[in-house]
């Protein structure tokens, strides 16, 4: 029988702390948090492969580095409030839940979304909102929010998104397709929105953020 807390902590120590993720909280919530608990029986032997799973079509549990970059990027606290972009089946949230204080996590895909709110909810999430609806809604009853993750790439952010932040919030999100996709990072102040981008970084697309083709004349 496969040890996966032994495999977790090689995850950690292997791909996670090699690509120069240091934010104690955010490798002590990978050691936390059973990434084998969110695959089915067959998948749970590559739980902790480097590289991304697919859950669905068409969607990806991200690979555990790029994740954790994102996550010490996005520079959590216990206090702050947090909209996911995409449950999927809720690994992320799980991660999410161990580093803010309360987490809305929206998800298109009904099915991966009841799996989601499950399998959190058997781990003892409290603090984990799975909710149904359009990834490029958001969450308008939750808004604002401290901080809006996606969870996939995206081609743009829509604004309907960017109006969700709080003042001094701040969105995370892997801007493009393909290695020149770029993490990205938005924040608000005084009512100004400003971006800035970080490193490279290859991520699976979420579905609906395909930017509007434009008409050429």
């Amino acid at each position: 029988m496969m040890d996966f807390e032994a495999a977790r902590r090689k995850m950690v120590e292997n791909q996670i702390r090699t690509r120069d993720v240091t934010a104690h909280s955010v490798l002590q919530a990978f050691l936390t948090v059973p990434r084998e608990n969110f695959l089915s029986e067959k998948s749970k032997t590559i739980a902790y492969v480097d590289g991304d799973i697919q859950i669905a079509p068409g969607r990806y549990l991200m690979d555990a580095s790029t994740l954790a970059k994102l996550l010490q990027l996005s520079a959590i606290s216990k206090t702050d409030r947090v909209l996911e972009i995409g449950a999927g089946n809720g690994y992320a949230a799980a991660l999410l839940a161990n580093l803010a204080g309360s987490v809305v996590s929206i998800e298109s895909d009904q099915a991966l979304a009841a799996e989601a709110g499950e399998k959190l909810a058997a781990l003892g999430y409290g603090n984990v909102k799975v909710v149904t609806g359009e990834l490029e809604a958001g969450s308008r009853d939750g808004a604002p929010f401290d901080l809006i993750l996606f969870n996939g790439s995206v081609e743009e952010v829509p604004p309907t998104l960017i109006d969700q932040m709080v003042e001094g919030g701040r969105l995370i999100a892997v801007i493009g397709y393909g290695n020149a996709a770029q993490a990205t990072m938005m924040v608000r102040d005084q009512g100004q929105v400003s971006a800035s981008s970080h490193f490279n970084a290859s991520v699976k697309p979420l579905p609906g953020f395909r930017r509007a083709k434009e008409f050429v004349f």
